[in-house]
């Protein structure tokens, strides 16, 4: 614990996101009091509450897995019981007519092995090759030197076509949002690593019953009012002056001894000019998400499926997950040939899509289509990614593009924020320890 410090330090995060909320969070747990200023009056930043018609949606349909343990970790903290938000199942691929993936009820690595031995829609000599791929990077103990493409990787391994298409180029995408030709191998071992060839609670896929401002955004704000922090909604930081040992934020009177700044990196330059060599050679990755609504008793036969060379990747029905009966997410992550369609184009084709899986489809209602076009960097090999430490006293960076293990996930997203945190909270303990009393 910090608090009851001679002088308490005045702590400010600029952006309220799964990163910046989950270095909110930390700092108020650890006894800090925290000012978290944020652009917009919902809380979420690239993963927020959107709404459409009569429905609260997202801007962005995701999932998580069991081996997101800070973003656990810190729901539970806030009070926002993962068992009740998340609707948590075995891990399962499948693209209907194609492919099926489920991992059983067995102990690691059992769970894995099964999975792959059971699948439906690949050959034996195919699921061999994909279990000898694991093992070989167990053996290499998750590490792949020099770093390369996923598509460069599989092609070190003759890694049969099929599998490729049904198995790991999925895996890539929804784990990187970056195509397979392009994305990094190594951070792809990274999440297979501490999913699939984790335990078995690891590989779950846990699917939100709440939208994501409601899953952990808003409980945390409660959180850090309750312990003595300020959330400033709908306040937009134009720029950071540093003062002496403080930082003062434009339009504010208030001086900082500490801010962590968690925004998207693209908003980095104009806030801190001298920060703009950290981001300028990162790239981005698109996520289209189309709301399609159908009368209310329409369901997908499993609450997520994938579409096998559709424009559209994944499907999620809402109805199972969030009590929206007719409503069905399609996801289409990362560049490729929907960006140039119209939208009504790409929207009918989805539709199309939907109808191959479930019978006696009527025409959709009503269709709302989002898309984030700079929903993640681009997780390239050897992608050189800036630290938490930003190089000016007193100044952290938080986001899922800072440098991490993960790629741009909510798990990475908290990770980066509770770095932070705890470098801000380091920093405080020494500081106060060298100050006589």
């Amino acid at each position: 614990m910090v608090s009851g410090l001679n002088t308490a330090p005045r702590i400010a995060i600029i952006g309220a996101g799964y990163a910046g909320m989950g270095a909110a969070v930390e700092l108020a747990a650890a006894g800090c009091a925290v000012e978290v200023f944020e652009a917009s009056h919902t809380l979420g930043g690239r993963a927020r509450a959107a709404e459409i018609s009569d429905f609260v949606v997202d801007n962005g349909q995701h999932i998580l897995v069991g081996a997101y343990t800070e973003t656990l970790r810190l729901m539970r903290a806030v009070g926002a019981d993962p068992d009740t938000l998340l609707k948590r199942t075995p891990l399962r691929f499948e693209f209907p007519g194609e492919f099926r993936m489920v991992a059983p009820h067995l102990p690691a690595p059992l769970h894995t092995a099964f999975a792959l031995l059971t699948a439906q829609g690949i050959d034996w000599r195919e699921k061999l090759a994909a279990i000898r791929l694991m093992r070989s990077l167990q053996r290499a103990k998750f590490i792949i030197a020099p770093d390369c493409t996923v598509t460069a990787w599989l092609d070190t391994h003759k890694t049969p076509l099929r599998q490729r298409r049904l198995l790991w180029e999925p895996l890539c995408i929804a784990a990187l949002n970056t195509p397979a030709e392009r994305a990094s191998a190594q951070v792809l071992a990274n999440v297979l690593r501490d999913s699939l060839a984790s335990t078995r609670a690891a590989s779950d896929m846990l699917l939100p019953q709440t939208d994501l401002s409601s899953l952990f955004p808003e409980p945390a704000a409660n959180f850090v009012q309750a312990h003595g922090g300020a959330m400033h909604r709908g306040t937009r930081i134009t720029g950071l002056q540093r003062s002496g040992e403080h930082w003062r934020v434009a339009g504010h009177e208030a001086a900082f001894t500490q801010i962590i700044l968690a925004v998207a990196p693209y908003h980095l330059p104009a806030l801190v000019p001298e920060l703009s060599h950290c981001v300028k050679h990162l790239t981005w990755e698109p996520i289209v998400t189309t709301y399609l609504r159908y009368p209310k008793w329409v369901r997908l036969a499993q609450p997520m499926l994938g579409i096998a060379d559709g424009m559209a990747q994944w499907l999620f029905d809402r109805g199972r997950l969030c009590g929206q009966h007719g409503l069905i997410a399609a996801v289409i992550s990362a560049r490729g040939r929907h960006l140039d369609l119209p939208t009504e184009e790409l929207e009918a084709a989805i539709h199309g899509e939907i109808m191959r899986v479930t019978p006696n489809l009527p025409p959709p209602e009503r269709v709302q289509t989002i898309t984030e076009k700079r929903a993640t960097f681009a997780c390239t090999p050897d992608l050189r990614r800036p630290d938490t430490d930003s190089g000016l006293p007193g100044l952290w960076l938080a986001g899922d593009y800072v440098a991490g293990n993960y790629p741009a996930t909510l798990e990475g997203a908290v990770r980066s924020g509770v770095s932070a945190a705890r470098r801000v909270i380091n920093g405080v303990i020494n500081r106060t320890l060298q100050t006589p009393a």
